[in-house]
């Protein structure tokens, strides 16, 4: 999650997901964002009356009526171009926020890891999926204001806690990073801003922040017109052994 737009993540979303899946775990993506970015960057193109995430959180269907099989080990629950407008016409539902929470705890289906790409804002969506999650994963764009917005985030998620204490900033890492001095910069700048962990909010005093960088790579800009992730577009490139090395980290971290 981040509540600014072009930061990688849902190339993150998928590109992490992908990776995990060809290690050998079972995963799951739900996208929630109406700009469905997730859906078509794993291939999948919904008819206009398909099922999406939109259904489930309207009551009219499961989540297993939606998730399909997009690779070995991958699955999704896909949005649609319907979701524009659905936070207006859920504005009365009770417990509008737990909505997707209370179908995921009536969902059996088994996974290794869950991963929900999130539209940029703090809207109904986005506080459906930090309801339902425990661990949020922050990219960070090596730019000046990085940081204040990742202070502003921190404060939005501190607000959430209240529907979800098990909520934690469990992960960040630098994304679309270049070799340049800004980028050195805003690095430093985040591993000096946890150097005091004491005084952080406690949201995010356990916070990782991963080695793994995510290079800039023209391969990642051009796998999701082609509906794949990654791994499948350009296997070799850097930006396949960076969400590679990333992916490990977060087995080796969060288990």
């Amino acid at each position: 999650m981040n509540q600014k737009g072009g930061v990688g993540k849902t190339t993150s979303t998928v590109n992490i997901s992908a990776a995990l899946a060809e290690m050998g775990k079972r995963v799951c993506v739900i996208d929630i964002d109406p700009q469905y970015h997730a859906t078509l960057h794993l291939g999948v193109e919904l008819d206009y009356d398909a099922k999406s995430v939109h259904d489930v959180l309207t009551g009219k269907c499961k989540i297993a009526e939606v998730r399909r099989q997009v690779a070995e080990n991958l699955w999704l629950v896909p949005a649609h171009l319907n979701m524009v407008g659905a936070e207006l016409a859920l504005a009365g539902a009770i417990g509008r926020e737990l909505l997707l929470r209370d179908e995921l705890a009536a969902d059996s289906f088994p996974v290794d890891y869950l991963f929900i790409d999130c539209p940029p804002s703090l809207g109904l969506f986005s506080l459906n999926a930090l309801a339902a999650v425990q661990d949020v994963f922050v990219p960070i764009q090596p730019q000046y204001l990085a940081l204040a917005g990742f202070m502003s985030l921190i404060d939005s998620l501190e607000g959430i806690r209240r529907l979800n204490k098990s909520l934690r900033l469990s992960g960040i890492y630098l994304s679309m990073v270049d070799n340049t001095k800004l980028s050195e910069e805003v690095s430093q700048s985040v591993i000096e801003f946890f150097d005091q962990r004491d005084k952080l909010p406690a949201i995010c005093r356990d916070a990782v922040i991963f080695e793994t960088k995510i290079r800039k790579n023209i391969r990642l800009a051009e796998a999701p017109s082609h509906g794949r992730p990654i791994f499948d577009y350009d296997s070799s490139s850097s930006g396949a052994e960076d969400y590679r090395n990333l992916a490990a980290e977060i087995m080796e971290k969060f288990g």
